[in-house]
């Protein structure tokens, strides 16, 4: 019986991208679930040594400031976005790439995280906690069956991520021209409300992530695309951490 690969809101586990790999792999050197799992606990191991390093720069200062580190958050942020976009369109690199992709969202993350502390003290601890915390409540739902992945599901979580996506390019477009939306980064109750909608979406997302990983390694996908799931669940669980972090700080500076 053949299976479908579903769809996810996520554009490194799209369905257009995998389909073409159904079958490809020879017995014993296939995609499982728990190689793409093993694989994501590396990716995030890598992702926390490089955001620690850059965590202990910023608190090593004798005054700790951003322009610390915003050189390493640059080559992170910009780095990062080549190398994921270079692991899209070469999934078969993603062996080496998706590791290099893991340290380089590491370096930015360190970054925002060390910033967020210093304002906050315990923030950067807070969101690591509940971005894991999310993740495996994700995986018990879906994995119980609580959530049912079907096509209305797939359809309605890949349009509130295209919204939230759209919605963010057109932010950055207008604040290019000194205008800037308020309820993105403000503590009114409408901003918090605002992160909320999208920390739920983003974690809608795994569950979509899940379920094309997890049917990809029934499909007899190449043992590579191992990385390239991680890849993708790394992608999600990035957006996740700084979405969590910006309604913390949201919540925190209401007080």
């Amino acid at each position: 019986m053949a299976i479908s690969v579903a769809r996810s809101g996520n554009p490194a586990l799209s369905e257009s991208r995998f389909a073409q790999y159904r079958g490809l792999g020879v017995s014993g050197d296939v995609m499982t679930m728990q190689g793409a799992v093993n694989k994501t606990g590396i990716l995030l191991l890598i992702t926390m040594l490089t955001a620690g390093y850059v965590w202990k720069t910023f608190f090593s200062a004798p005054e700790p400031n951003i322009t610390n580190v915003s050189g390493l958050m640059m080559v992170g942020a910009i780095g990062g976005f080549v190398v994921a976009m270079v692991t899209v369109f070469k999934d078969s690199w993603s062996p080496i790439t998706a590791p290099i992709y893991a340290a380089l969202e590491g370096l930015f993350l360190g970054g925002i995280s060390a910033v967020a502390e210093s304002q906050y003290p315990g923030i950067g601890i807070q969101s690591v906690g509940l971005t894991f915390a999310v993740c495996l409540v994700m995986l018990a739902v879906y994995s119980s069956g609580i959530i049912k992945v079907t096509d209305k599901f797939r359809v309605g979580v890949v349009a509130a991520t295209g919204g939230v996506a759209i919605f963010y390019f057109i932010s950055i477009i207008l604040s290019l021209f000194g205008i800037q939306v308020p309820f993105i980064n403000d503590n009114s109750w409408v901003g918090i409300g605002f992160s909320l909608v999208v920390v739920s979406i983003a974690a809608l997302n795994l569950v979509l992530d899940f379920d094309v990983i997890q049917q990809l390694s029934r499909s007899g996908a190449p043992r590579y695309m191992e990385w390239y799931g991680a890849f993708g669940l790394m992608v999600t669980l990035v957006w996740l951490y700084i979405e969590i972090l910006r309604l913390l700080m949201k919540l925190r500076s209401e007080r």
